[in-house]
């Protein structure tokens, strides 16, 4: 991208230093699996992206039209410890012709401040980078209304990076995700309920380059159902989509009926986590993958005493992770705001298929052990053999063609009333009456609505909006609602 004869907008990516303390061949494995990534991510947007690999840094030069959507994908990808945005500048051979260049750009921006100039020197070079920051200051100084050089917590840094002849100068520096890259840490299957837990930890093993599939476990609605598919697209398309990944989901109404059949109350709780671990390493060894994940968080609920994973884990020979068995609800609510998934999460509907009274807290193995024996494991089976194993970029279409609720393209045929479900500040224009009520907001606010009228919920993709209104007809009993695309 050129925006001068001369000039080159692009981004120098910083790797995350724990890459680059590996040894030679699994840093050069690790920098060319980001590279794979980045070149995978990127190309979706536009084929005019280049992407550059070095030893200890990547660069990618974007089209100006697209800049804003190429440094989120930047910002949202593990591997990546800092993003610089820069401009590029060639033949810049002589300090005569760096300190024009730099003078062209931050003249305007020094007037009555302290600036400081900092620079790397790589190459071979005439001067050193003390030279370099000594010319340019100088220059800077004597042609700007500048107050003076100050060299601690001046108002402006002036920052560039001279590789050989070519100029790069920082215009600003974001931290990225860090992290290892996608596909360099094996892959792992997540047990996914789509609330807080269960997408916090799937983030943060997507964030430390585990490839992580989703199990989801239907305990009866296909609503949430929806939900959860929806909330897995969000985490895989933001922060995993150079990779493909699965999303299976589990019938598990029938092993719900046995649980109340054959269990005790006290233990229904812990013997469902125990069968969701079960039936998640039948589909794990099916697809080779050597982990579990879970969003269990220590003491937050009963089944979530030591002693009760203890028991918990009883049933599965994989390895099972937990990255938030320490993190208390505040922690993993303040990611979700940060990752975005909170909104997802508060929306879900909830279905309780196993509300134990008096749940046990500290469990007996011997106890559990008897209870075990009374359930029917044929049932488990069978829900496994009947789990829907899709890729989870082909959820936009399965849930489409899943036509949940009736869809309305033509507003001409009826008498509508369009609520636009989306988060952003705009509201669509229809030729019928439109209303603005974000998802989050709208279990709340669709109660108070007239219930004569009939509406239909609007989103881009048409996914958000067909599970709304399937929450809506299921829990609130609303026959009024469809779903609008245009």
């Amino acid at each position: 991208m050129n925006t001068a004869q001369n000039k080159k907008q692009k981004f120098i990516l910083k790797l995350f230093p724990e890459i680059m303390i590996k040894g030679s061949s699994a840093k050069r494995q690790m920098v060319g699996q980001l590279y794979t990534n980045l070149l995978s991510i990127l190309q979706k947007i536009s084929s005019n992206v280049e992407v550059r690999k070095f030893s200890d840094k990547i660069e990618i030069l974007s089209p100006t039209q697209v800049l804003p959507e190429v440094r989120q994908r930047l910002l949202d990808t593990s591997g990546i410890e800092q993003i610089l945005e820069v401009l590029q500048f060639d033949d810049m051979d002589t300090l005569d012709k760096i300190k024009v260049k730099v003078g062209e750009l931050v003249i305007d921006s020094l007037d009555g401040k302290t600036f400081v100039v900092r620079a790397k020197r790589t190459g071979k070079h005439d001067f050193s980078s003390i030279d370099l920051e000594r010319t340019v200051g100088g220059y800077l100084l004597a042609h700007s209304n500048a107050t003076k050089v100050q060299m601690k917590n001046p108002d402006v840094t002036v920052r560039m990076e001279l590789v050989e002849g070519q100029l790069n100068m920082i215009i600003k520096k974001y931290k990225g995700l860090s992290g290892f890259p996608i596909g360099t840490q094996g892959d792992i299957l997540s047990l996914m309920s789509g609330g807080f837990d269960s997408t916090v930890a799937s983030y943060l093993t997507m964030k430390r380059g585990i490839k992580t599939h989703f199990v989801f476990f239907n305990l009866g609605g296909n609503a949430h159902e929806i939900g959860v598919k929806q909330v897995a697209l969000y985490l895989w398309n933001k922060f995993g989509s150079s990779h493909k990944v699965k999303f299976i989901s589990v019938p598990f109404d029938d092993v719900l009926t046995e649980i109340f059949a054959s269990t005790p109350p006290t233990y229904m709780g812990v013997t469902l986590k125990r069968l969701m671990l079960m039936a998640s390493e039948k589909i794990a060894d099916e697809m080779e993958i050597d982990a579990l994940l879970t969003g269990e968080s220590v003491a937050q609920v009963s089944s979530q005493t030591l002693r009760n994973l203890a028991i918990i884990d009883e049933v599965s020979s994989k390895l099972i992770l937990r990255p938030l068995s320490t993190m208390n609800k505040p922690e993993i609510m303040s990611i979700a705001d940060d990752i975005g998934t909170r909104h997802f999460a508060e929306a879900m509907p909830e279905y309780c298929g196993v509300i134990s009274q008096n749940p046990i807290t500290h469990g007996s193995f011997k106890r559990m052990e008897k209870v075990a024996l009374k359930f029917d494991y044929d049932v488990l089976n069978e829900a496994v053999e009947d789990a829907q194993h899709i890729y989870v970029h082909e959820i936009i279409d399965d849930i489409n063609n899943l036509a949940a609720v009736e869809v309305v393209s033509d507003l001409s045929t009826g008498d509508f009333t369009v609520i636009d479900i989306r988060e952003e500040a705009e509201c669509i224009k229809t030729e019928s009456q439109t209303l603005k009520i974000p998802f989050h907001k709208l279990k709340r606010e669709f109660k108070d609505l007239a219930t004569d009228k009939e509406y239909l919920l609007y989103c881009d993709k048409g996914i958000m909006s067909q599970l709304h209104a399937q929450y809506l007809r299921d829990e609130l009993k609303c026959t009024n609602v469809r779903v609008y695309r245009p």
